[in-house]
């Protein structure tokens, strides 16, 4: 069909279309899904149960249902398969896109692309292995770290290492179609899956820079918090300790930070004294004077 000068009309060109004249190629989402649980910052992690990579762990995530579900929705159906989150509980999450990997080689299938996404949140059940996956748990990020370093180990194409934490943890393994009990890092070889070391790699800079300059420290706290409680998130996402007194003097200048509630914790501190104040997430978007990360700005540092 044509138009009046001579040109194809819209609905003539796509009847005559065939993307089958292309190079095939497909596109998934993977999730980094992080969370305080027994005061460690820990991974979501699945173990696939078939090939490729049989055996290994890897980010959650999976194929985009083409024509279905856009590409947040996929993040958000794949988070929830592995942890059983309805829809009210998935929208106290934060979930935003952490960036695109398109390397030819990173999925020996085909070509896949795979659009990452950084999602925090706090208190998040215990993980249950959807789909053809072979478990599923919650896994302290430096015990991750440690394995993928491990010399006997290889690593999947396309990896990085990333930083190690501080604390030890515990190995151990897991079979079956089960979920793996936290603090359980990998077992079945110490790379994860595809170029999931360096999504995760990539999730965890995310998150470490997002607290400095944004209120997105609070997602992973309650309705309400100390002042205290919420340094502890910063001790733990960064990986090294902050002045106590600084911290509090920063938290409460930055407008719009956190605000009072008017109410005290339940029990008073582990040192006694009176019972602590206990805020809530402000209204602010933006942390001005950001917090910045010990060794990034010494005078500027909390």
């Amino acid at each position: 069909m044509t138009e009046p000068d001579g040109t194809r009309s819209e609905h003539g060109f796509l009847a005559a279309y065939d993307p089958r004249a292309f190079d095939p190629i497909a596109v998934t989402v993977d999730v980094v899904a992080l969370t305080l649980r027994e005061g460690r910052l820990q991974v979501l992690a699945v173990q696939r149960g078939e090939p490729p990579f049989a055996g290994r762990w890897a980010l959650p995530g999976g194929f985009v249902r083409a024509g279905r579900e856009s590409l947040d929705e996929a993040a958000a159906r794949e988070l929830a398969e592995e942890t059983g989150l309805d829809a009210a509980a998935l929208g106290r999450v934060h979930l935003e896109q952490l960036g695109s990997y398109g390397s030819p080689a990173r999925d020996p299938r085909m070509h896949v692309v795979s659009v990452a996404y950084l999602a925090f949140a706090p208190d998040l059940p215990d993980a249950r292995p959807g789909g053809d996956a072979a478990g599923a748990g919650w896994l302290p990020v430096e015990a991750i770290a440690r394995a993928i370093a491990a010399p006997e180990q290889p690593e999947p194409v396309g990896a990085r290492p990333f930083e190690q934490g501080r604390r030890a943890g515990t190995y151990g393994g897991g079979t079956g179609r089960r979920p793996v009990p936290a603090g359980e890092p990998p077992a079945h070889g110490g790379g994860l899956a595809f170029d999931h070391a360096t999504i995760l790699a990539d999730g965890l800079e995310r998150a470490r820079a997002k607290i400095e300059y944004t209120p997105l420290a609070t997602a992973f706290l309650g309705e309400t918090f100390t002042v205290s409680e919420l340094r502890a998130v910063y001790e733990t996402v960064w990986g090294a300790p902050l002045h106590a007194g600084n911290f509090h003097r920063k938290v409460l200048s930055v407008p719009g930070f956190v605000e009072p509630t008017g109410e005290t914790a339940a029990r008073p501190g582990s040192r006694g004294g009176p019972r602590a104040r206990l805020y809530r997430a402000g209204d602010a978007r933006l942390l001005h004077p950001a917090l910045l990360r010990p060794g990034a700005d010494s005078a500027g540092a909390p």
